[in-house]
């Protein structure tokens, strides 16, 4: 089977341009073969990208360039689990602006493109636990700020959304349907659900 050298782009906007990606793929990608997306890097949901991977997209012995490997997903965790991807499934990924991983290896060298994918790996997977923690320090700290300052923390009562009073008690003599009132107000089921304990609640106390 042939093997096809494909390249992707990504702006996080409609508005943004691709230019500057596109100029640096055609230098190795038939322009034809660029899939684009215009969606943001905080998650790998963008439908260029999952066609890519999918059922009709890169086989085993492709390529695949990318400008820079932030394209891929701005979250380092999930770009750490994008090169094992694509490592396990035998795609070639060249990253432009990471010069290692733009060498020519020849056959039977395999084993060098293995060791710049793993040690790339392992510099994402520190960074990511680095910002993890990072994140997670932070947050405590801010925490252990906020009670000495007398902040009590808890999830709070949003309280009953507006036009409850109107559709509960139509609800309830069967004139509304759940899934009416639910969209009505803009609440899921287990929203519904809290609230309408809640309300029964406070009548009952209410009346004793």
């Amino acid at each position: 089977m042939e093997q096809r050298v494909m390249g992707y782009a990504r702006v996080s906007s409609k508005e943004q341009n691709l230019d500057r990606q596109l100029i640096a793929l055609k230098k190795y990608v038939p322009e034809e073969n660029i899939v684009i997306d215009k969606a943001s890097g905080k998650d790998l949901m963008r439908p260029g990208y999952q066609a890519l991977k999918g059922a009709l997209g890169l086989r085993t012995g492709d390529t695949l360039y990318i400008k820079s490997l932030d394209r891929l997903s701005r979250d380092k965790e999930d770009m750490k689990n994008e090169l094992r991807w694509f490592k396990d499934n035998g795609i070639i990924l060249k990253v432009i602006d990471l010069p290692t991983t733009m060498i020519e290896i020849g056959e039977g060298q395999e084993w060098i493109r293995d060791m710049i994918n793993n040690i790339l790996i392992e510099v994402l997977s520190s960074i990511a636990e680095e910002e993890r923690r990072t994140i997670r320090q932070r947050q405590r700290e801010g925490i252990d700020a906020a009670k000495a300052k007398g902040v009590k923390f808890g999830r709070k009562d949003k309280g009953f959304p507006e036009g409850w009073e109107l559709l509960y008690p139509r609800y309830k003599a069967g004139e509304i349907q759940r899934a009416y009132m639910m969209e009505q107000l803009g609440i899921g089921a287990d929203r519904f659900d809290y609230l309408k304990r809640k309300y029964e609640q406070d009548r009952k106390k209410a009346i004793t």
